[in-house]
């Protein structure tokens, strides 16, 4: 690591220091200034990096941020190289909330770090995948899963061998509050948070996975809508790659408010948002009839037809659906295999090899159900099944479907 002297060291916190400094006249009143980013455990001001831009750039050299490369975005095992994969999804996310951030005046470090590690808790095989882990993990006595409570036990309690990140709480909520998109036109965040009220939601999530939890800042409302804008028409055209609807299909509706193609239609979604959204620049810290963002309503009733088309014709078409039948097979024998490794361990056997390089902390916080659940819901698809084949299951084969 390279050795700075004491003027370089000094000009460089100068910097950091005034670029906090601009921040107040920069962004919006209502939006989240880096100077208040807050972590659980305080860190010493060492670096030149604003809080956020340091979250964001932790998250990005994560190990689990690695393999987004090869999770399930909704199409799974297609031999096509154009279909989406979940890195590029949260990739479009941060692009696009960066790009709302932008006009509103919002602070795009913390949008592009709530984005980037939004999804990072998917298991392989997506949403599927994440239905058959959750009954597996019920039955083992756990709560159910849910990828973005996992998404935050993996940036907070599984990095770096179980230490975590240390993430600021402004990011680990956005994360955990980014689902439910496209169940409200508006979002109002709810700002009086801390990490014991953090603590509690999540311990709550888990009771109720159908509760619904509200981001503290408008950047993870901005997220939270912008996962929606970056999945609804991408989704339209990875079916339409693969044969699966045609494009004239889609509801006339639709088109007529929003457009056709993913390009338009995420052009229309980002600019009937800002311009709805607009006066939060103008308003006061104090100013809680303006804390708010969404779309207008004709835009919003859109969005909501085109997101039962397609989960109609999209999510729950069998057509698109792999053999899942194997796969829920693999989970279920990989769960038992994993499991036994762990309880041996706990006898003193040989075992648990798995999570050899976990602290010390984490072994005792978690019992073997837990670790086993952290394993499978980490792995990409790829190396899911090449696991799975090697305590002999049967695996399924990639799927071919023309244009």
């Amino acid at each position: 690591m390279i050795e700075l002297n004491a003027e370089d060291r000094n000009w460089l916190r100068a910097v950091r220091q005034e670029l906090d400094d601009r921040e107040r006249s920069t962004l919006a009143p209502l939006a989240c200034a880096s100077r208040h980013g807050l972590r659980r455990e305080p860190e010493p001001l060492a670096g030149h990096r604003q809080n956020f831009a340091q979250d964001a750039d932790r998250i990005l050299h994560s190990r689990a941020y690695a393999r987004y490369i090869d999770k399930t975005q909704v199409f799974s095992l297609v031999d096509n190289d154009h279909i989406t994969h979940r890195v590029l999804h949260v990739q479009l996310v941060s692009r696009i909330g960066r790009t709302i951030g932008r006009f509103l005046g919002l602070n795009e470090d913390l949008i592009e770090a709530i984005a980037l590690g939004h999804d990072i808790g998917h298991s392989p095989f997506g949403h599927e995948g994440e239905h058959m882990l959750s009954r597996i993990c019920r039955r083992h006595g756990l709560t159910s899963f849910q990828h973005n409570i996992q998404s935050v036990q993996f940036l907070d309690r599984f990095e770096r061998g179980g230490r975590g990140w240390n993430l600021s709480l402004q990011v680990l909520d956005g994360i955990l509050c980014h689902d439910g998109e496209v169940r409200s036109r508006r979002l109002r965040p709810d700002r009086q948070k801390d990490f014991a009220v953090h603590d509690r939601e999540i311990a709550a999530k888990l009771a109720d996975p159908g509760l619904r939890l509200m981001p503290m800042t408008l950047e993870g409302c901005v997220v939270r809508l912008a996962d929606t804008i970056a999945y609804i028409g991408r989704d339209l055209e990875d079916a339409i790659e693969l044969g699966l609807i045609e494009r004239g299909e889609i509801p006339e509706e639709c088109c007529r408010v929003l457009g056709d193609s993913n390009g338009t239609i995420v052009y229309t979604l980002v600019t009937d948002l800002l311009a709805n959204s607009a006066r939060i620049r103008r308003a006061a810290a104090d100013d809680p009839d303006n804390d708010c963002l969404g779309f207008g309503e004709d835009v919003g009733e859109a969005l909501h037809r085109l997101s039962v088309f397609n989960y109609q014709r999209i999510y729950t078409n069998p057509a698109f659906k792999p053999d899942f039948a194997k796969i829920h097979v693999c989970y279920e024998r990989l769960f038992d295999h994993y499991l036994d490794l762990a309880h041996r361990a706990e006898r003193g056997e040989h075992g648990r090899s798995f999570l050899r390089s976990m602290s010390p902390a984490y072994l005792a916080a978690h019992g073997p159900a837990a670790m086993v659940r952290d394993y499978l819901a980490g792995m990409t698809d790829a190396y899911f099944l090449r696991q799975a084949a090697a305590i002999g299951c049967a695996i399924p084969e990639r799927l071919c479907l023309p244009k």
